[in-house]
Formats: C-alpha cells, structure tokens, sequence
C-alpha cells in the first residue's frame, strides 16, 4: 500500500477510479437518454473511440443500438453470425481487428441477466484495459437495470415491430429471461414475442430455494392477457408470504375463480427447487409433463397426478418430487408449443420436441439464454415459422 509523507496510505484517486468515478458520480441523477453518451465519455479516457450499446431485440434476432449522441452509429447487428452475437451467445468478451485498431465487444451482465453488448474501438488492448471496460461494462448494465423501470427508451429500442395490448402487458410481467447464479440458472422464452397474450413465466430465488411458475390463461387477447395478470400478481403474493406449494395452487384457483366467470381458467405448473441439495418439487396443474435432460439426452417425463387447471376449483394437489444430478436441466412447456400444425400436417407433437432438444444439448451450449433461445428458434422453423398459438419454454439447470 502506498504512504504519504507521514506514513499514511494514499488515498488520491488512480486512473482506473476516476473513470469508474465519472460514471458513479453521475449516475443516480442521470436521464436515461444519457446513458450512452455518458458511458462513451467514460471510455474515451481510455482512448475507445465508436462506443456502443445494444440491445437484443424482443424477437432475440438482432442486437440494436440504443440511440445517444457519441454512441456510435450503425444499424442492428443479427445475434447469428456477427462479432458482437457472439460475445452476447457466449458472455465473453470478443475482440476482432478493426481498421487502425481492434474492436472490443463486451457483455452487459446484470445479476446473471444479459441486457446487451457494449462495443469500443481501440488502438491496442492490454490487462489494464480489459479490466476497466469489464467493469465499465458491468456499470453499464446496472445503470441500465435500473433506469429501465422509468424509462420506455429501452423498450423501444428492443421492439423491431409493433406490439399488442396484450403483449404489452405480458411483458411487463416478466422477471429477466435469464438468471445465472452458482447453483443454479434459469433461462425462459415467449412467442409469438410481440403478440403473445396468455403465456407468461415467473421466478424467484429466494436463499436456497429457486421459486418458478408457468402459466397459461385460456383464450386470446386482453381476457387471457388480464387472466395472466392476476394469476401471476396471485401466484406472487402467495409465493411471498411463504405458503406450502400445494396452498400456492389453492391461492391462485381462489384467485380466478373469483375475478373470472365459472368457465375461465388458467393451467398452471409451480415448482419449488432446493438449490443445495437438488431435491425438486412440482404441481401440474394441466400443462404437459417437464422433461428432464441429463447428460445432453432427454431420460423422462416428469409425470406426476395432475389436478384441474387454476379457477375450476380443484382440490388440495399432490406434490410430486425427484432428486437432481448437479447438470441437470428440467424444460417446461405450454402446449402450444407442440400442438401447432405445420402447413396442415400432424401435430408437432412431444416426440419431435425431445428430438430436437437432444441435438441441440450434444452442442453443450450454456443455459444463459442460449440453450433456451436456440431451442425457440429451432422448433419455430421445425414447425413451418408457424405459431398461431402461445408457445412459452423455460429451462433451469441445477449446478450442484
């Protein structure tokens, strides 16, 4: 530790603290629309010139800038196939020659979340430059975290065409699609992503125990829109005063029973997993059974005594259990993801499904977003481009 002239340690600001200082000195009074421009001062200390953000689209096809003076210029880049696709797939830094220098594609992390890609221009990179734009990065991307709740600018940028009501609304829902953490990460998708009307998916990660729900509300439009909302907000509420899995189904049947008319209904699937340990337990409350893949194959069905969709007023359910293996991944699905008919044809069916996810799992992509998105897009063009239905995944891998 460095001493002043009477031996005490040296507390005037290095290089390194003064960038990071002009970003948190500023930061808590900032408007959103100087976001960029602000981020793109920070790095020209550095000597980064073009600074960029981007965003990935709602579609999770293209990575598009967020507007801002000094914040570079460029249309959006597809997620497949481009340099900064790759840093957001992979969660790595990525760099590649550009003229007069190297371009540095940094990932946006954000409690395990993915928010985007910042990219800068240098001359050369060493470990004293990595290190700043790494953190750089992730200051960006809490400063983005948190301003989004204020601010339709980042929501705009995301959106590549128009929304409906109902999307709008089942959006807003939504925790992170993705959550990576030691133990455990949960990666989730929802199509069609700018119509989708009665799918949604909630999670929590509470201490050891990650708390997950899908859900999907009968019907289109604002109705299934409106009935995804309270069962989500009831499903919430329940998980938050800290009742046993099989109450939460009871809370939520309450719930839609008494805001809905007698033929209104929503299936449901709540599941609790204990992250040090690895024991899962679930409900079904009409969805397709979850499918649990260990070691890149689909080995079962999580088959388990099923009760009547939320708002039929079922009885108490039977919660089923397993122990997982530290690897394992468990894929949720609405049954719109395989009831769809492509081009008139048989459905898609449950057998192409576990087909395809054991293609994509000999790849051994992680679960940030990939596995789940990979997996969307696949079984979209597997199925004709064809959703006419919601169609929701979520996956979640328990570490060990």
């Amino acid at each position: 530790m460095a001493v002043g002239a009477r031996g005490a340690p040296d507390r005037s600001e290095s290089f390194g603290e003064g960038v990071l200082g002009l970003l948190l000195d500023r930061a808590h009074e900032l408007p959103p629309h100087l976001v960029a421009p602000l981020v793109a001062e920070a790095v020209a200390r550095l000597g980064a010139r073009d600074a960029q953000i981007m965003l990935q689209d709602y579609g999770q096809q293209n990575l598009v800038p967020l507007p801002g003076t000094g914040a570079g210029t460029g249309g959006p880049q597809p997620i497949d196939g481009s340099d900064a696709g790759r840093c957001f797939l992979e969660s790595r830094p990525v760099e590649v020659p550009a003229p007069g220098g190297v371009r540095v594609h940094l990932p946006l992390l954000d409690g395990g979340d993915q928010v985007g890609v910042l990219s800068v221009t240098l001359d050369g990179t060493g470990r004293d430059e990595h290190r700043i734009l790494r953190r750089i990065a992730g200051l960006t991307a809490d400063m983005m975290q948190t301003k989004n709740g204020y601010t339709d600018l980042f929501f705009r940028t995301r959106r590549s065409e128009p929304m409906s009501v109902a999307a709008e609304i089942q959006w807003s829902l939504l925790p992170p699609l993705s959550m990576v953490m030691p133990r455990v990460a949960v990666a989730g998708v929802l199509e069609p992503a700018y119509a989708v009307a009665g799918d949604s998916f909630d999670y929590a990660l509470n201490g050891d125990v990650l708390h997950l729900a899908m859900i999907d509300a009968m019907g289109h439009g604002l109705d299934a829109a409106t009935m995804a909302t309270v069962a989500i907000g009831a499903y919430r509420h329940a998980r938050r005063i800290s009742i046993e899995l099989s109450e939460i189904y009871l809370f939520m049947d309450r719930a839609i029973a008494e805001q809905f008319d007698p033929d209104h209904f929503v299936t449901a699937q709540m599941m609790r997993l204990d992250t040090d340990t690895g024991r899962l337990q679930w409900v079904n409350a009409g969805h397709p059974a979850p499918m649990l893949v260990r070691a890149h194959r689909v080995v079962r069905r999580l088959e388990s005594p099923t009760t009547l969709p939320v708002g039929f007023g079922g009885d108490q359910p039977q919660v089923s259990a397993v122990t997982l293996e530290p690897g394992d991944r468990v894929l949720c699905f609405t049954d719109g993801l395989i009831e769809e008919h492509a081009n008139g044809q048989e459905q898609f069916g449950e057998e192409q499904l576990i087909d395809w996810v054991n293609r994509l799992e000999e790849a051994d992509h992680g679960i940030r977003t990939v596995a789940a998105r990979e997996l969307s897009h696949t079984l979209k063009r597997a199925r004709g481009e064809t959703t006419s239905d919601d169609a929701t995944l979520v996956l979640f891998e328990w570490r060990g």
